[in-house]
């Protein structure tokens, strides 16, 4: 896993120029919502808040998304610096996905969105 200096170096050199950090601050609501944006994403942030998970346990835990869909989630995720892959290098092959530092950052917003959509849920109900 690597540290948050690290992460912050790795997306630097990827994502971001001076223009882009600059829209970045501007437009940090669009941005916060695009990291985590569709479903999928806060289902596996969700799951991987408790601790690092195996690619089947971590489909098998997430009714109705596919293999590509959660592929391409957590590829997308790493890429944006919250999930990483760790492999161990066995047979048979053992790889785990987990939450980097930035990743762990959001958690507080997600059991947000739960808390509020909980809250909505028991309101509609009552009505």
């Amino acid at each position: 896993m690597q540290s948050g200096k690290e992460i912050s170096q790795v997306l630097m050199e990827r994502h971001f120029n001076k223009k882009a950090i600059r829209s970045f601050h501007k437009q940090g609501m669009s941005t916060a919502v695009s990291l985590i944006g569709g479903k999928w994403k806060l289902l596996i942030l969700r799951n991987l808040k408790e601790r690092p998970w195996r690619f089947n346990e971590l489909q098998r835990s997430i009714d109705g998304i596919s293999q590509k869909v959660l592929t391409d989630s957590l590829r997308q995720m790493m890429s944006d610096g919250l999930a990483y892959r760790h492999d161990y290098h066995e047979q048979p092959p053992r790889v785990e996905y987990g939450l980097t530092e930035l990743g762990t950052k959001m958690l507080p917003i997600v059991n947000s969105l739960a808390d509020f959509g909980n809250y909505y849920k028991s309101i509609i109900e009552q009505n």
